[in-house]
Protein backbone atom coordinates (compact mmCIF):
# COMPACT_ATOMS: atom_id res chain seq x y z
CA UNK A 1 0.00 0.00 0.00
CA UNK A 2 2.78 2.55 0.95
CA UNK A 3 3.84 2.75 -2.72
CA UNK A 4 0.80 2.06 -5.00
CA UNK A 5 0.87 4.43 -7.89
CA UNK A 6 -2.88 6.12 -8.34
CA UNK A 7 -3.97 3.43 -11.14
CA UNK A 8 -2.99 0.77 -8.52
CA UNK A 9 -4.52 2.48 -5.62
CA UNK A 10 -7.66 3.13 -7.28
CA UNK A 11 -8.13 -0.67 -7.67
CA UNK A 12 -7.31 -1.50 -4.01
CA UNK A 13 -9.74 0.74 -2.77
CA UNK A 14 -12.26 -0.26 -5.51
CA UNK A 15 -11.76 -4.23 -4.23
CA UNK A 16 -11.75 -3.32 -0.88
CA UNK A 17 -14.90 -1.04 -0.92
CA UNK A 18 -16.22 -4.43 -2.76
CA UNK A 19 -15.18 -7.03 -0.58
CA UNK A 20 -16.43 -5.23 2.90
CA UNK A 21 -20.06 -4.49 0.46
CA UNK A 22 -19.96 -8.50 -0.02
CA UNK A 23 -19.20 -9.52 3.78
CA UNK A 24 -22.28 -6.14 4.98
CA UNK A 25 -24.41 -8.23 2.34
CA UNK A 26 -23.96 -11.70 3.75
CA UNK A 27 -24.33 -10.64 7.54
CA UNK A 28 -27.59 -9.34 6.22
CA UNK A 29 -29.31 -11.38 4.42
CA UNK A 30 -31.57 -12.45 7.20
CA UNK A 31 -35.55 -11.68 6.26
CA UNK A 32 -36.80 -8.36 6.99
CA UNK A 33 -38.39 -9.35 10.66
CA UNK A 34 -34.53 -10.77 11.22
CA UNK A 35 -33.40 -7.72 9.97
CA UNK A 36 -35.31 -5.19 12.08
CA UNK A 37 -35.36 -7.35 15.63
CA UNK A 38 -32.83 -6.04 18.35
CA UNK A 39 -30.97 -9.13 19.72
CA UNK A 40 -29.38 -7.64 22.49
CA UNK A 41 -30.12 -3.92 23.94
CA UNK A 42 -26.21 -4.00 23.34
CA UNK A 43 -26.28 -4.24 19.90
CA UNK A 44 -28.59 -2.03 17.34
CA UNK A 45 -31.17 -4.19 14.93
CA UNK A 46 -29.62 -4.84 11.66
CA UNK A 47 -31.10 -2.68 9.97
CA UNK A 48 -29.78 0.51 11.84
CA UNK A 49 -26.33 -0.79 10.73
CA UNK A 50 -27.02 -1.43 7.51
CA UNK A 51 -28.37 2.24 6.52
CA UNK A 52 -26.17 3.84 8.77
CA UNK A 53 -22.92 1.92 6.86
CA UNK A 54 -24.76 4.06 3.77
CA UNK A 55 -25.33 7.68 5.92
CA UNK A 56 -21.67 7.72 6.54
CA UNK A 57 -20.78 6.73 2.99
CA UNK A 58 -22.58 9.48 1.40
CA UNK A 59 -21.67 11.97 3.81
CA UNK A 60 -17.77 11.45 3.59
CA UNK A 61 -17.16 10.44 0.23
CA UNK A 62 -20.18 11.56 -1.81
CA UNK A 63 -21.03 15.44 0.27
CA UNK A 64 -17.63 16.27 1.69
CA UNK A 65 -15.58 14.76 -1.19
CA UNK A 66 -17.65 15.50 -3.99
CA UNK A 67 -19.95 18.20 -3.20
CA UNK A 68 -22.83 16.17 -4.19
CA UNK A 69 -26.36 16.92 -2.58
CA UNK A 70 -27.94 14.77 0.07
CA UNK A 71 -29.70 11.75 -1.51
CA UNK A 72 -32.58 11.41 1.37
CA UNK A 73 -33.92 14.24 3.40
CA UNK A 74 -31.51 15.55 5.99
CA UNK A 75 -33.59 14.18 8.76
CA UNK A 76 -32.02 10.99 7.97
CA UNK A 77 -28.31 11.85 9.31
CA UNK A 78 -30.00 12.70 12.55
CA UNK A 79 -30.93 9.10 12.91
CA UNK A 80 -27.95 6.92 11.82
CA UNK A 81 -25.94 10.04 13.77
CA UNK A 82 -24.62 7.41 16.55
CA UNK A 83 -23.64 10.08 19.21
CA UNK A 84 -27.50 11.04 18.95
CA UNK A 85 -29.03 7.75 19.93
CA UNK A 86 -27.60 5.16 22.00
CA UNK A 87 -28.02 0.99 20.58
CA UNK A 88 -30.57 -0.15 23.09
CA UNK A 89 -33.09 3.48 21.96
CA UNK A 90 -32.52 2.60 18.30
CA UNK A 91 -35.42 0.18 17.30
CA UNK A 92 -38.18 3.32 18.38
CA UNK A 93 -36.59 5.41 15.94
CA UNK A 94 -38.47 5.96 12.22
CA UNK A 95 -35.79 3.69 10.75
CA UNK A 96 -35.84 3.15 7.30
CA UNK A 97 -37.32 -0.73 6.62
CA UNK A 98 -35.65 -3.28 4.94
CA UNK A 99 -35.84 -2.44 0.92
CA UNK A 100 -35.19 1.06 1.29
CA UNK A 101 -32.06 0.84 3.46
CA UNK A 102 -30.60 -1.70 0.88
CA UNK A 103 -31.70 0.41 -2.09
CA UNK A 104 -30.47 3.36 -0.53
CA UNK A 105 -26.91 1.75 0.33
CA UNK A 106 -26.63 0.37 -3.19
CA UNK A 107 -27.58 4.09 -4.85
CA UNK A 108 -24.73 5.28 -2.46
CA UNK A 109 -21.97 3.20 -3.47
CA UNK A 110 -23.03 3.12 -7.31
CA UNK A 111 -21.70 6.95 -7.34
CA UNK A 112 -19.14 6.22 -4.71
CA UNK A 113 -17.45 4.37 -7.04
CA UNK A 114 -18.44 6.53 -10.35
CA UNK A 115 -16.76 9.72 -7.77
CA UNK A 116 -13.73 6.77 -6.97
CA UNK A 117 -12.83 6.66 -10.68
CA UNK A 118 -12.57 10.56 -11.66
CA UNK A 119 -11.62 12.53 -8.32
CA UNK A 120 -7.78 13.20 -8.00
CA UNK A 121 -6.55 11.23 -5.07
CA UNK A 122 -4.18 14.16 -4.31
CA UNK A 123 -4.79 17.81 -3.51
CA UNK A 124 -6.56 17.56 0.19
CA UNK A 125 -5.53 15.90 3.14
CA UNK A 126 -8.56 14.02 3.23
CA UNK A 127 -7.67 12.43 -0.56
CA UNK A 128 -4.21 11.92 0.19
CA UNK A 129 -3.17 7.98 -0.71
CA UNK A 130 -7.29 7.70 -0.72
CA UNK A 131 -7.62 8.11 2.87
CA UNK A 132 -11.42 9.17 2.71
CA UNK A 133 -11.82 6.18 0.92
CA UNK A 134 -9.41 3.85 3.59
CA UNK A 135 -11.92 5.50 6.27
CA UNK A 136 -14.95 4.34 4.80
CA UNK A 137 -13.67 0.73 4.23
CA UNK A 138 -12.84 0.34 7.64
CA UNK A 139 -15.50 2.16 8.83
CA UNK A 140 -17.74 -0.56 7.02
CA UNK A 141 -15.51 -3.55 8.04
CA UNK A 142 -15.87 -2.29 11.96
CA UNK A 143 -19.69 -2.26 11.13
CA UNK A 144 -19.18 -5.78 9.54
CA UNK A 145 -17.45 -6.90 12.80
CA UNK A 146 -20.39 -5.30 14.96
CA UNK A 147 -23.00 -7.24 12.55
CA UNK A 148 -21.15 -10.45 13.42
CA UNK A 149 -20.99 -10.33 17.24
CA UNK A 150 -24.60 -9.53 16.80
CA UNK A 151 -25.21 -12.93 15.23
CA UNK A 152 -23.42 -14.20 17.99
CA UNK A 153 -26.07 -12.79 20.43
CA UNK A 154 -28.97 -13.63 18.32
CA UNK A 155 -31.22 -16.72 19.23
CA UNK A 156 -31.95 -19.65 17.06
CA UNK A 157 -30.21 -21.39 14.69
CA UNK A 158 -27.05 -20.56 13.24
CA UNK A 159 -27.56 -18.38 10.03
CA UNK A 160 -23.53 -18.25 9.24
CA UNK A 161 -21.28 -20.95 8.19
CA UNK A 162 -17.82 -21.13 7.77
CA UNK A 163 -15.13 -24.26 7.88
CA UNK A 164 -13.46 -25.00 11.27
CA UNK A 165 -9.86 -22.20 12.31
CA UNK A 166 -6.91 -25.00 12.44
CA UNK A 167 -5.87 -27.03 14.58
CA UNK A 168 -2.13 -26.61 16.07
CA UNK A 169 0.14 -29.50 18.00
CA UNK A 170 2.90 -27.07 18.12
CA UNK A 171 4.78 -26.93 21.53
CA UNK A 172 5.95 -22.85 22.11
CA UNK A 173 7.97 -21.39 25.25
CA UNK A 174 4.99 -20.45 27.63
CA UNK A 175 6.20 -16.48 27.62
CA UNK A 176 9.00 -14.61 25.97
CA UNK A 177 11.53 -11.85 27.02
CA UNK A 178 11.31 -8.91 25.77
CA UNK A 179 14.07 -6.61 25.88
CA UNK A 180 14.37 -3.27 27.77
CA UNK A 181 14.59 -0.42 25.51
CA UNK A 182 13.06 2.94 23.40
CA UNK A 183 11.02 1.81 20.54
CA UNK A 184 8.89 3.47 18.71
CA UNK A 185 5.12 3.70 19.11
CA UNK A 186 2.49 4.07 16.15
CA UNK A 187 3.16 5.81 13.03
CA UNK A 188 3.62 8.82 10.94
CA UNK A 189 3.60 6.90 7.33
CA UNK A 190 0.56 3.97 7.62
CA UNK A 191 -1.79 5.83 5.23
CA UNK A 192 -4.87 4.75 6.24
CA UNK A 193 -3.88 5.21 10.12
CA UNK A 194 -6.38 7.29 12.03
CA UNK A 195 -6.19 9.67 14.20
CA UNK A 196 -5.53 7.67 17.68
CA UNK A 197 -2.60 5.44 16.13
CA UNK A 198 -0.46 9.02 15.19
CA UNK A 199 2.20 10.00 15.87
CA UNK A 200 4.83 7.95 15.88
CA UNK A 201 6.92 8.27 19.33
CA UNK A 202 9.71 7.28 21.31
CA UNK A 203 8.70 4.98 24.22
CA UNK A 204 10.60 3.40 26.79
CA UNK A 205 9.87 -0.14 28.12
CA UNK A 206 11.73 -1.91 30.85
CA UNK A 207 12.30 -5.66 30.09
CA UNK A 208 9.25 -7.72 30.19
CA UNK A 209 7.71 -11.82 29.97
CA UNK A 210 4.39 -12.06 28.02
CA UNK A 211 2.68 -14.94 27.04
CA UNK A 212 3.76 -16.49 23.68
CA UNK A 213 0.27 -17.42 22.44
CA UNK A 214 -3.07 -15.80 23.74
CA UNK A 215 -4.62 -17.71 27.06
CA UNK A 216 -6.63 -20.22 26.44
CA UNK A 217 -9.80 -22.22 27.05
CA UNK A 218 -7.95 -24.81 29.12
CA UNK A 219 -5.35 -22.16 30.61
CA UNK A 220 -9.16 -20.00 31.43
CA UNK A 221 -11.27 -23.08 32.60
CA UNK A 222 -8.19 -23.87 35.38
CA UNK A 223 -9.61 -20.80 36.57
CA UNK A 224 -12.92 -20.92 36.59
CA UNK A 225 -12.85 -25.06 38.25
CA UNK A 226 -10.11 -23.35 41.06
CA UNK A 227 -12.88 -20.99 42.14
CA UNK A 228 -12.02 -17.85 40.69
CA UNK A 229 -15.51 -16.51 40.23
CA UNK A 230 -15.98 -16.74 43.94
CA UNK A 231 -12.83 -15.20 45.19
CA UNK A 232 -12.64 -11.71 45.55
CA UNK A 233 -9.00 -11.96 46.01
CA UNK A 234 -8.17 -11.63 42.29
CA UNK A 235 -10.73 -9.19 41.07
CA UNK A 236 -10.94 -5.11 40.92
CA UNK A 237 -13.30 -4.11 43.11
CA UNK A 238 -15.14 -2.61 40.33
CA UNK A 239 -14.75 -5.88 38.93
CA UNK A 240 -15.99 -8.31 41.94
CA UNK A 241 -19.00 -5.85 42.25
CA UNK A 242 -19.63 -6.55 38.58
CA UNK A 243 -19.62 -10.00 38.82
CA UNK A 244 -21.56 -10.35 41.89
CA UNK A 245 -24.09 -7.76 39.91
CA UNK A 246 -24.16 -9.61 37.09
CA UNK A 247 -23.95 -13.34 38.17
CA UNK A 248 -20.83 -13.88 35.99
CA UNK A 249 -19.56 -17.29 36.02
CA UNK A 250 -17.52 -18.26 33.03
CA UNK A 251 -17.00 -16.63 29.98
CA UNK A 252 -19.61 -15.30 27.96
CA UNK A 253 -21.79 -18.20 25.70
CA UNK A 254 -20.35 -21.28 28.16
CA UNK A 255 -22.27 -23.52 29.83
CA UNK A 256 -21.89 -26.83 31.81
CA UNK A 257 -23.69 -30.19 31.06
CA UNK A 258 -22.15 -32.66 33.59
CA UNK A 259 -18.73 -32.64 33.83
CA UNK A 260 -17.85 -31.31 30.22
CA UNK A 261 -18.06 -27.45 29.21
CA UNK A 262 -19.59 -26.68 26.13
CA UNK A 263 -19.56 -23.25 24.00
CA UNK A 264 -22.84 -21.59 21.82
CA UNK A 265 -20.83 -20.43 18.56
CA UNK A 266 -23.46 -18.55 16.70
CA UNK A 267 -26.36 -20.36 17.29
CA UNK A 268 -24.33 -24.13 17.58
CA UNK A 269 -23.43 -25.54 20.43
CA UNK A 270 -20.14 -27.10 20.61
CA UNK A 271 -17.55 -29.01 23.42
CA UNK A 272 -14.81 -26.35 24.08
CA UNK A 273 -11.78 -26.89 22.12
CA UNK A 274 -8.80 -26.68 25.04
CA UNK A 275 -6.34 -25.04 22.80
CA UNK A 276 -8.28 -22.21 21.22
CA UNK A 277 -7.53 -19.11 22.43
CA UNK A 278 -10.50 -17.85 24.79
CA UNK A 279 -13.29 -15.44 23.65
CA UNK A 280 -15.91 -13.52 25.37
CA UNK A 281 -14.13 -12.24 28.38
CA UNK A 282 -14.26 -8.84 29.97
CA UNK A 283 -11.73 -6.68 30.87
CA UNK A 284 -12.29 -7.66 34.33
CA UNK A 285 -12.14 -11.37 33.69
CA UNK A 286 -8.85 -11.14 32.21
CA UNK A 287 -7.50 -9.28 35.03
CA UNK A 288 -8.62 -11.66 37.64
CA UNK A 289 -6.96 -14.80 35.80
CA UNK A 290 -3.62 -12.80 35.53
CA UNK A 291 -3.98 -11.91 39.13
CA UNK A 292 -4.77 -15.61 39.70
CA UNK A 293 -1.94 -16.62 37.37
CA UNK A 294 0.59 -14.50 39.66
CA UNK A 295 0.86 -12.39 36.65
CA UNK A 296 -0.66 -8.95 35.02
CA UNK A 297 -1.91 -8.24 31.40
CA UNK A 298 0.24 -6.03 29.38
CA UNK A 299 0.77 -2.07 29.38
CA UNK A 300 -0.35 -1.03 25.47
CA UNK A 301 3.36 0.14 24.71
CA UNK A 302 4.57 -4.12 26.16
CA UNK A 303 2.10 -5.06 23.79
CA UNK A 304 3.06 -2.86 20.59
CA UNK A 305 6.79 -3.60 21.40
CA UNK A 306 6.38 -7.08 21.62
CA UNK A 307 4.48 -7.05 18.64
CA UNK A 308 6.44 -4.94 15.88
CA UNK A 309 10.16 -4.54 17.37
CA UNK A 310 12.62 -5.88 15.11
CA UNK A 311 15.99 -6.47 17.21
CA UNK A 312 18.37 -7.27 14.46
CA UNK A 313 17.10 -3.44 12.42
CA UNK A 314 16.31 -1.65 15.86
CA UNK A 315 13.01 -0.32 13.92
CA UNK A 316 9.06 -1.07 14.54
CA UNK A 317 8.05 -3.51 11.78
CA UNK A 318 4.14 -2.91 10.31
CA UNK A 319 3.24 -6.22 11.71
CA UNK A 320 4.66 -8.61 13.43
CA UNK A 321 5.84 -10.78 10.46
CA UNK A 322 7.28 -7.79 8.48
CA UNK A 323 6.04 -4.86 6.09
CA UNK A 324 3.74 -7.35 3.62
CA UNK A 325 0.15 -7.73 3.88
CA UNK A 326 -1.83 -10.03 5.99
CA UNK A 327 -2.10 -13.00 4.31
CA UNK A 328 -4.38 -16.21 5.57
CA UNK A 329 -0.61 -18.08 6.11
CA UNK A 330 0.18 -15.23 8.59
CA UNK A 331 -3.64 -14.85 10.71
CA UNK A 332 -6.86 -15.45 11.20
CA UNK A 333 -8.52 -12.70 10.01
CA UNK A 334 -11.67 -11.62 7.70
CA UNK A 335 -14.65 -13.98 8.93
CA UNK A 336 -12.82 -16.31 7.16
CA UNK A 337 -13.22 -19.09 10.01
CA UNK A 338 -15.98 -18.20 12.65
CA UNK A 339 -13.84 -18.34 15.98
CA UNK A 340 -10.39 -18.32 17.61
CA UNK A 341 -7.74 -20.75 16.32
CA UNK A 342 -5.93 -22.96 18.45
CA UNK A 343 -2.79 -21.50 19.70
CA UNK A 344 0.46 -21.95 17.74
CA UNK A 345 -1.90 -22.49 14.31
CA UNK A 346 0.23 -19.73 12.76
CA UNK A 347 3.65 -19.84 13.02
CA UNK A 348 4.59 -17.77 10.13
CA UNK A 349 2.91 -15.02 11.75
CA UNK A 350 5.19 -14.71 14.56
CA UNK A 351 6.39 -11.61 15.71
CA UNK A 352 10.97 -10.69 15.28
CA UNK A 353 11.02 -11.82 19.05
CA UNK A 354 9.04 -14.69 18.56
CA UNK A 355 5.78 -14.11 20.33
CA UNK A 356 2.29 -16.01 18.03
CA UNK A 357 -0.99 -15.10 17.15
CA UNK A 358 -0.46 -11.01 17.84
CA UNK A 359 -2.72 -10.85 15.43
CA UNK A 360 -6.56 -11.78 14.83
CA UNK A 361 -7.88 -14.53 16.59
CA UNK A 362 -8.67 -12.70 19.40
CA UNK A 363 -8.82 -8.28 20.48
CA UNK A 364 -6.43 -8.55 23.37
CA UNK A 365 -7.09 -6.36 26.60
CA UNK A 366 -4.47 -4.68 27.56
CA UNK A 367 -4.10 -2.75 31.53
CA UNK A 368 -4.05 0.51 29.26
CA UNK A 369 -6.76 3.23 30.06
CA UNK A 370 -7.44 4.81 26.08
CA UNK A 371 -6.07 8.27 25.50
CA UNK A 372 -4.15 9.92 23.21
CA UNK A 373 -0.69 9.72 22.23
CA UNK A 374 1.87 12.89 22.70
CA UNK A 375 1.35 15.46 20.20
CA UNK A 376 -2.37 13.78 19.09
CA UNK A 377 -4.62 16.01 17.09
CA UNK A 378 -8.32 14.95 16.13
CA UNK A 379 -8.89 14.20 12.57
CA UNK A 380 -10.54 14.23 10.07
CA UNK A 381 -13.70 14.35 13.56
CA UNK A 382 -13.03 14.58 17.01
CA UNK A 383 -15.96 12.03 17.68
CA UNK A 384 -13.27 8.69 16.21
CA UNK A 385 -11.01 9.15 19.60
CA UNK A 386 -10.95 12.18 21.26
CA UNK A 387 -14.59 12.14 22.78
CA UNK A 388 -13.67 9.03 24.56
CA UNK A 389 -10.38 10.25 25.96
CA UNK A 390 -10.65 9.87 29.75
CA UNK A 391 -14.04 7.49 29.98
CA UNK A 392 -12.41 4.76 31.38
CA UNK A 393 -12.24 2.38 28.45
CA UNK A 394 -9.65 0.39 28.47
CA UNK A 395 -7.30 -0.64 25.36
CA UNK A 396 -7.56 -3.69 22.94
CA UNK A 397 -4.57 -4.73 20.31
CA UNK A 398 -4.26 -6.81 17.64
CA UNK A 399 -7.85 -7.73 16.32
CA UNK A 400 -9.95 -11.01 15.91
CA UNK A 401 -10.95 -13.57 13.33
CA UNK A 402 -13.84 -11.43 13.20
CA UNK A 403 -11.57 -7.80 11.83
CA UNK A 404 -10.41 -7.41 8.34
CA UNK A 405 -6.51 -7.11 7.01
CA UNK A 406 -8.28 -3.41 5.97
CA UNK A 407 -9.02 -2.13 9.58
CA UNK A 408 -6.50 -3.54 11.20
CA UNK A 409 -2.36 -2.47 11.46
CA UNK A 410 -0.21 -3.31 14.48
CA UNK A 411 -0.81 0.26 15.52
CA UNK A 412 -4.23 -0.01 15.33
CA UNK A 413 -5.99 0.58 18.60
CA UNK A 414 -9.41 -0.52 19.72
CA UNK A 415 -11.07 0.30 23.15
CA UNK A 416 -14.23 -0.37 25.32
CA UNK A 417 -16.06 -0.30 28.38
CA UNK A 418 -14.26 -3.15 31.17
CA UNK A 419 -17.58 -4.97 31.46
CA UNK A 420 -17.89 -5.30 27.37
CA UNK A 421 -17.22 -8.86 26.63
CA UNK A 422 -19.89 -9.80 23.55
CA UNK A 423 -17.15 -8.57 21.24
CA UNK A 424 -14.41 -10.98 20.27
CA UNK A 425 -11.92 -10.58 23.16
CA UNK A 426 -9.43 -12.56 25.09
CA UNK A 427 -6.01 -11.55 25.94
CA UNK A 428 -2.63 -12.82 27.11
CA UNK A 429 -0.82 -12.27 29.96
CA UNK A 430 2.57 -10.71 30.91
CA UNK A 431 5.08 -10.38 33.96
CA UNK A 432 8.04 -7.56 34.58
CA UNK A 433 11.39 -8.99 34.28
CA UNK A 434 14.23 -9.22 36.99
CA UNK A 435 17.26 -7.29 36.71
CA UNK A 436 18.92 -10.94 36.22
CA UNK A 437 16.41 -11.78 33.98
CA UNK A 438 16.48 -9.11 31.94
CA UNK A 439 20.45 -9.37 31.21
CA UNK A 440 20.40 -13.09 30.17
Amino acid sequence: MLTENPDQLRERLAADLIRARERTKLLTAVDDTELLHQHSPLMSPLVWDLAHIGNQEELWLLRDVAGRDPLLPETVDQLYDAFQHPRSTRPSLPLLEAVPSRRYVDEVRGKVLDVLERIPLHGRPLLENGFAFGMIVQHEQQHDETMLATHQLRAGEALLTAPPAPAAETLLPQEVLIPGGRFVMGTDIEPWALDNERPAHAVEVPSFFIDATPVTNADYLAFVEAGGYEDPRWWHPDGWKHVRGAGLFAPQFWTREGKSWHRRVFGRTEPLRPQQAVVHVCWYEADAYARWAGRRLPTEAEWEKAARFDPESGRSRRYPWGDDDPTPDHANLGQRHLEPADVGAYPAGRSALGVHQLIGDVWEWTSSEFAGYPGFRAWPYREYSEVFFGGGYRVLRGGSFGTDPSALRSTFRNWDHPIRRQIFSGFRTARSATPEEAHV
